[in-house]
């Protein structure tokens, strides 16, 4: 059974095809109330004509069950009926007479290819199913698929590389998406449109113009109920909407101005035209129309009166009119800001214009004050200026004339004024018998002249202050003619003239008189100066000179120190003479440098002459003793008591032991020991080698008195020789604490804080501390001591402190120990 009238076949291999033409059974089937209706099941709303069906819910069956591919493409007709058979042959002939025709018109590659039924890609293929590869690979991932929607497009007569449409008028390449910055609504961050989208659509209407237009295009469609052609609408603008518009368009941007500028060639009409702006083509007017008459029909009415080209004039008068009215009322604008702007000139014009006048008035007057003083400067003038009353004119010029005082050329009105006037006034001027006259002058054209806002510290200044050319230039020369002829050894003079100078002198002036004058006078005096014939102290005249040149002498210091050193080489101690010339310069010398001197030059003659010493508790001679004490302040402690260690106290500490050795009067012994204790001041005593050996004399004298049980012993010797001991060792600690309260007096007057207070400054302190800290009792023990050395209760402990070291008391000897094993024990 043939179901031609049903399926198609295809004309190359055959395979029939289901077509969606409306058929005769079709027709016969519609008006027929009893033909069995289908209902459509859930997959065919989803995927409609794809959709799978069984073989009961087709159509009546035609042939029993087959596959179908439902990737071949679908062929679409207009809607019809279906031509009969020999309607078909027919038209197939004629069709086949024209195609030769039709194929030659139509280009090749524009003619949509034929579609093989199934989705298998054949090797004979050059592209993918559903036709070749399409533009910039458009569709490139059908060739994973059946290739379904490239075959639908091909089959409507798309072309690849060309536009949707009829007219091919669509986009060419898909829509791009652009991606939004943030989570805020559509337009929240600007434009969204891509470069595509200004590409194909430069222009976007407001929903405003849009209904419009879609009203405009809707109304084509529509008839008009009058038949005839609307009345042209007219608006009409006041000269304000005018002046309006023209501010607006005045206010255009610098690339609207330069396109402004640009020559268009108007080719659009039958002739053409030249235009030198897109302004022009903007507001180009209607010309009458040149397209031919059409004939009038049966219902169109003839016109009774048309001139297009009064029309066309008359709309050009308008806008020339609108123009000039625009450009009048601009130029109407610029002349009244012109008016506000010079109005403006002229207020401040006039206001320089008064400042010009005083200032004028000023100078006019100052120019007068200097042309008399001029006058009264020529000689043989009856009132000749004098330097006070010159002093009275720059006084009135400083506070009346303050800014054009500041503004002139002090330098050259003081060079041409004052200048004359003080080489007159210290024509006859010695510095060293009158050392201040001048000073209260010189201090009021000080403050005159002197130019506040430079720091003048040099000679670059000349040129730009007065002030300091007047005293280089002026004053200057007589103090180089007077220190000429100055001797360095008679001091006072010159040292009281500079210290009547130093507060009104420019400092490098000053600095010019010490380095450049005074210096080489004194060095060259030093070099010449010999301490063994010169009667005149070196100090009296080089001392003055301290307070103002300071450490510019330290270059002196090095040669007198030779001198001294080369004088003091046959010196004897019981020459007083030299610590006379010394004692002023030690405060002078660097310590470290004087402490030097002393040990090279001095100490090894006190040495001497304490090796010359013969003590004999009979017959004493103390000059030579008194020689070397007599130096105790020029030298150090610790020079002292390493000479009195070396060279006093073997030979004292033996001459004691050979008279205890020999039955002597233990009254006369205390006598002696105290009579040599107080022959050193309490600083000696206070050194601890000076300490060991007076407790070392005391355990002698001790010793002597309990070694001699069974021989004679003087009556109440061994008291006198305890309680000797008793109290020199009583005053020791005494002196101890008083040491130590005046040590902590100076500490709480200098303010030390309670953090620098709470750091141990010694190892007493130290154990001070760790006692505090573990609630042990640490205190001295009154009237009790060890070889000197103070003793202290550690808790139960006792103990001494020798050289940062503890000793505790053993069974039968003092034992070292360290801090820790002293709290473990005490604990």
């Amino acid at each position: 059974m043939s179901m031609s009238h049903l399926y198609g076949t295809d004309g190359d291999d055959g395979v029939e095809m289901e077509s969606f033409e409306v058929s005769d059974w079709d027709l016969q089937n519609e008006f027929n109330p009893h033909r069995q209706r289908h209902r459509q099941t859930k997959e065919e709303a989803t995927y409609g004509v794809w959709a799978e069906r069984d073989s009961d819910e087709e159509r009546p069956s035609f042939g029993g069950k087959r596959s179908r591919d439902y990737s071949a493409p679908v062929s679409f007709v207009s809607a019809g009926l279906r031509k009969g058979a020999a309607e078909e042959l027919s038209d197939e002939d004629s069709d086949e007479d024209e195609k030769p025709g039709k194929q030659e018109e139509i280009p090749k590659e524009f003619v949509p290819k034929k579609l093989k039924t199934g989705g298998n890609f054949k090797p004979s293929q050059k592209g993918f199913v559903g036709g070749t590869k399409s533009f910039v690979d458009f569709g490139s991932w059908e060739r994973h698929t059946k290739g379904i929607g490239q075959k639908l497009l091909q089959k409507m007569g798309y072309v690849p590389g060309r536009g949707l449409g009829k007219n091919a008028q669509g986009i060419i390449n898909p829509i791009e998406a652009k991606q939004r910055k943030g989570k805020g609504a559509v337009g929240a961050y600007g434009s969204e449109r891509t470069s595509q989208s200004l590409q194909d659509f430069p222009v976007v209407d407001s929903e405003e113009e849009a209904e419009e237009e879609f009203q405009k295009e809707l109304s084509q469609w529509r008839k008009d109920p009058n038949g005839g052609k609307k009345k042209p609408k007219y608006s009409y603008k006041t000269v304000e909407e005018l002046k309006a518009k023209g501010r607006i368009n005045k206010q255009l941007a610098a690339p609207q101005k330069e396109l402004s500028q640009v020559k268009v060639i108007d080719m659009t009409g039958r002739e053409q035209k030249v235009y030198y702006s897109y302004s022009q083509i903007s507001h180009k007017h209607n010309i009458p129309d040149d397209s031919p008459q059409q004939p009038l029909g049966k219902d169109s009415k003839p016109q009774g009166f048309a001139l297009p080209e009064l029309e066309h004039n008359l709309q050009l008068l308008i806008d020339i009119t609108e123009q000039e009215i625009i450009q009048s009322d601009r130029q109407l604008q610029y002349e009244r800001d012109m008016v506000v702007n010079l109005s403006h000139e002229i207020q401040k014009m006039a206001e320089v214009l008064s400042h010009e006048e005083k200032a004028i008035s000023n100078l006019s007057k100052v120019l007068d004050m200097v042309e008399e003083c001029e006058r009264r400067m020529q000689p043989g003038c009856e009132n000749p200026l004098t330097l006070d009353e010159c002093a009275k004119i720059f006084e009135t010029l400083q506070d009346k004339y303050y800014e054009e005082y500041r503004m002139s050329d002090r330098v050259d009105l003081a060079v041409a004024i004052v200048y004359p006037l003080m080489k007159e006034y210290f024509k006859n001027w010695d510095p060293l018998k009158d050392c201040t006259y001048g000073t209260e002058i010189i201090a009021k054209w000080k403050s005159l002249l002197e130019n506040d806002q430079l720091l003048s510290h040099s000679g670059q200044d000349l040129s730009t202050d007065a002030f300091h050319r007047l005293m280089w230039e002026i004053w200057m020369p007589y103090v180089r003619n007077i220190v000429a002829r100055w001797q360095p050894r008679n001091c006072g003079s010159m040292v009281d003239f500079l210290d009547s100078w130093v507060n009104v002198v420019p400092v490098w002036i000053l600095d010019n008189i010490l380095d450049q004058l005074i210096f080489p006078k004194l060095q060259k005096e030093v070099e010449s100066w010999n301490p063994l014939t010169d009667t005149v102290p070196i100090h009296s005249w080089i001392h003055p000179w301290l307070p103002l040149m300071q450490a510019r002498l330290e270059p002196l210091y090095s040669p007198i120190r030779s001198k001294l050193a080369n004088a003091l080489q046959k010196w004897h101690p019981s020459d007083s003479s030299a610590k006379l010339i010394l004692q002023p310069w030690k405060d002078v010398f660097t310590p470290g440098s004087w402490e030097a001197f002393m040990v090279k030059n001095i100490v090894p003659k006190l040495g001497m002459c304490l090796n010359e010493l013969i003590i004999n508790p009979h017959q004493q001679h103390m000059d030579a003793f008194y020689w070397v004490i007599d130096w105790e302040g020029m030298i150090s402690v610790s020079s002292l008591v390493g000479l009195l260690e070396k060279h006093f106290f073997p030979k004292w500490l033996q001459v004691l032991c050979s008279w205890l050795s020999n039955s002597p009067n233990y009254e006369e012994i205390t006598k002696w020991y105290l009579g040599w204790k107080s022959m050193f001041s309490d600083q000696v005593l206070a050194h601890p080698s000076i300490k060991d050996k007076f407790n070392e004399a005391l355990d002698i004298m001790n010793r002597a008195v309990s070694s001699s049980v069974g021989g004679y012993m003087q009556p109440g010797a061994r008291e006198n020789i305890a309680y000797l001991t008793h109290t020199e060792r009583r005053k020791d600690f005494q002196y101890e604490a008083m040491q130590e309260r005046r040590e902590a007096e100076n500490m709480a007057q200098r303010g030390i804080g309670a953090a620098a207070g709470s750091v141990p400054m010694n190892f007493k302190d130290l154990i001070q501390t760790k006692a505090e800290e573990h609630n042990i009792v640490f205190m001295p023990v009154i009237g009790k001591r060890h070889e000197g050395k103070q003793l202290y209760t550690f808790g139960r402990i006792v103990i001494y402190i020798d050289r940062g070291v503890v000793f505790v008391q053993g069974e039968k000897t003092w034992v070292p120990t360290s801090l820790q094993s002293l709290i473990d024990m005490a604990k």
